[in-house]
């Protein structure tokens, strides 16, 4: 049995739902027998889509909410696309003033010397309003980068283990991580791209724009659309490897994390454990994350502040060490916290959908399994 047997009851009104060798539409006589019938046994039998009446035509039914959603079936992806829209977009708007702050010490580390340093000035020049600005693209930049992200990973990674075979599949898993994780952020960043190039300037030019609805336009009128997407290719420098990293040390970590730190199976652990080993994972991996990406978050940040220059430009003023440590411990502790949270929702709503949380089992493993088991 498993561990998502115990999913909460349907807040439709049970008589509602279509019974065996019953029918939804019928007569006074018979809806009051079959009413009674069920409340005296108060047995619920597995409902259909449609029932079909003894004279051969199609009654209307209502199915259960409590049907599990097939494994790896188009109504899995969508659910799986839906949550990452909701992890990412809550998560990076709810830091929107850790990243004002990580923003501009990369942009004028001379005027934000420091964390403590930028909030003061920050604070002195634009009030608390000033740790906002950036909010609107954050949302829908980070929603729409999220729903392709994890939507097109897990697509990604059931199609190459489809490819390999399980075998493969199992032996090569990092592999499978990575080639999966790499495929959805290309899409996921042109996404992002646009929104992301409204957000630094926002956040880094004060007087530029109040925030998306007077930003957008006024990059567009200046630099064209392509002022929307010149920071794409270093964006790629940044989110690739960083997505790379949070899923294949996610994945590795929460397996090792029910291996050898749980003292029982994953199965027989309880929805809330298993969300704290999301988190727990999730943090590990945003560690890792925020290191490997850190240079090119520094370089995105510069050429989204600085109408036409170039990645010389970035390290001739930033300096190789600067671009590695600029503002690196303050993103540290962001990435690691957000991508903690960013799993813990993720695996929430999966969980809320009837399906299992990620990671703990090899691509292979899972790809066998058509369906969650009631």
């Amino acid at each position: 049995m498993s561990e998502f047997s115990d999913s909460s009851r349907s807040l439709i009104p049970s008589f509602l739902y279509s019974f065996a060798h019953h029918r939804l539409f019928q007569s006074p006589e018979e809806s009051a027998t079959t009413m009674k019938t069920h409340f005296k046994s108060r047995l619920l039998v597995s409902p259909t889509s449609s029932v079909s009446s003894s004279n051969g035509t199609a009654s209307f039914a209502i199915a259960t909410p409590n049907e599990k959603v097939e494994m790896y079936s188009p109504t899995y992806f969508a659910a799986c696309t839906v949550a990452g829209m909701l992890c990412c977009g809550i998560t990076h708007t709810a830091i929107t003033p850790l990243d004002v702050i990580k923003c501009n010490m990369q942009i004028d580390p001379l005027k934000y010397k420091n964390i403590t340093s930028a909030f003061k000035t920050t604070i002195k020049e634009q009030g608390f309003k000033g740790f906002t600005r950036g909010w609107s693209p954050t949302l829908l930049g980070y929603s729409a980068q999220g729903a392709f992200k994890y939507g097109l990973y897990e697509y990604s990674k059931k199609y190459y283990s489809d490819i390999v075979g399980p075998e493969y599949a199992a032996k090569y898993k990092t592999l499978i991580y990575l080639a999966g994780s790499a495929s959805a952020e290309i899409v996921a960043d042109v996404a992002l791209c646009p929104m992301e190039a409204v957000k630094v300037r926002v956040q880094t030019q004060p007087g530029f724009a109040r925030g998306l609805s007077d930003g957008l336009p006024k990059i567009i009128r200046s630099e064209g659309l392509r002022g929307l997407h010149k920071g794409l290719v270093p964006l790629w420098g940044r989110q690739i490897p960083y997505t790379m990293m949070k899923f294949a040390t996610f994945e590795n970590t929460v397996e090792l994390i029910y291996k050898k730190v749980m003292p029982t199976p994953k199965e027989e652990c309880s929805k809330p454990v298993q969300l704290g080993v999301s988190f727990a994972g999730g943090y590990i991996a945003g560690i890792f994350c925020a290191v490997i990406s850190h240079p090119a978050d520094n370089l995105v940040s510069f050429l989204n502040n600085s109408k036409g220059a170039t990645v010389a430009d970035a390290v001739k003023k930033l300096g190789l060490w600067g671009m590695f440590t600029r503002g690196l411990p303050l993103r540290i502790f962001m990435i690691g916290t957000l991508t903690g949270a960013q799993w813990v929702i993720y695996d929430a709503v999966k969980v809320l959908a009837g399906l299992p949380t990620t990671g703990g089992a090899s691509p292979a493993a899972t790809s066998l399994a058509p369906a969650v088991s009631a």
